[in-house]
């Protein structure tokens, strides 16, 4: 995975914020409010090893990511689980 330059040693809050901000603005207005939603409701309890998944995840292109959300592609195999959690999330599940 790749991982944000100081990642290791930021402080948790400070990460967080910042994954939060980068969910945030995506570019593509669907997948800002989505991983905003997921954002909202988890960033702040996931641990380094779930940050790290998210940070990696944040990444990739929009137009896969909304794929992948939207059940028109599988994700890949690194990702199926936080996908998962993310499109139960955006249907108000949970």
């Amino acid at each position: 995975m790749n991982e944000a330059p100081g990642a290791a040693h930021e402080p948790h809050a400070h990460r967080v914020k910042r994954l939060h901000m980068r969910a945030m603005r995506r570019g593509i207005k669907e997948m800002d409010i989505i991983l905003t939603r997921f954002a909202d409701a988890r960033l702040a309890s996931m641990d380094n090893e779930a940050l790290d998944r998210f940070d990696a995840l944040l990444c990739e292109n929009d137009q896969d990511l909304y794929q992948w959300v939207t059940g028109q592609t599988a994700p890949p195999s690194n990702f199926v689980a936080l996908i998962a959690e993310i499109t139960e999330r955006a249907h108000g599940e949970n």
